[in-house]
């Protein structure tokens, strides 16, 4: 049986980040859902059709291939053949993915691709949903967050970074994001983010990367990736 990490929470609270150190310390395979989701709403984009339009968007998955693969230890994200790893990383797909995310025929399609991988690696997963909706028996379930201002702050760098925002995007207009996806998210009627009971929290607002990393590893067995 195959050990899988399931870690959760909003938006830009570092769970990806957290999730590939950790996934790297372990020796085990990691799976960024979220750019499953930015791929399908990239689709979305291209064919014109809204990611809030329901029933635009469902004609769509039938024709759409959304699948993953490690390459030198990096994620690949492929849509229809095509890696899009470096397309799905601009707000315009996050705010898209956290759209598409809400239709529950796309979360029913991209879960069953994430099932699959789950159940023939060790993995971690990190998303919105993983330890209630995708994985609800993964042994290992952690929520992590921080507050919106932390968030806002870690996205406007990351995207400055990248060359992916203007100079004079304010701080608040990207909480006032934030907190948008924050809502959608945790309000949808199917599969919403919620922290289950069993899973640990932890709130990464005052820690750097290695103490937010060291969080997640003092409660998992350090040989998972030995399969003991």
């Amino acid at each position: 049986m195959h050990v899988n990490i399931a870690i959760d929470g909003p938006a830009g609270a570092g769970k990806s980040t957290i999730a590939k150190r950790v996934a790297r310390e372990l020796g085990i395979l990691y799976l960024d859902t979220g750019a499953m989701y930015r791929a399908m709403a990239l689709k979305a984009l291209r064919q014109g059709v809204s990611p809030l339009d329901e029933h635009a968007v469902i004609p769509l998955l039938a024709q759409t291939e959304i699948y993953a693969e490690s390459i030198g230890g990096v994620q690949h994200t492929y849509l229809d053949g095509e890696d899009v790893s470096g397309l799905i990383r601009t707000q315009e797909i996050a705010q898209g993915a956290s759209d598409i995310s809400a239709i529950p025929a796309v979360r029913i399609k991209l879960a069953e691709a994430q099932r699959a991988v789950a159940q023939t690696n060790d993995v971690v997963l990190d998303g919105r949903e993983i330890g209630s909706f995708v994985l609800p028996d993964a042994p290992y379930k952690f929520f992590i967050t921080a507050t919106v201002r932390a968030r806002a702050r870690r996205r406007l760098d990351e995207l400055k970074a990248k060359g992916q925002c203007p100079a004079d995007l304010p701080l608040a207009k990207m909480e006032e994001q934030i907190a948008r996806r924050d809502h959608n998210d945790s309000t949808r009627a199917f599969a919403p983010m919620v922290q289950v009971p069993e899973a640990i929290y932890i709130d990464t607002t005052e820690m750097n990367e290695d103490e937010a990393v060291a969080a997640v590893l003092c409660h998992l067995p350090q040989r998972i990736g030995e399969g003991e």
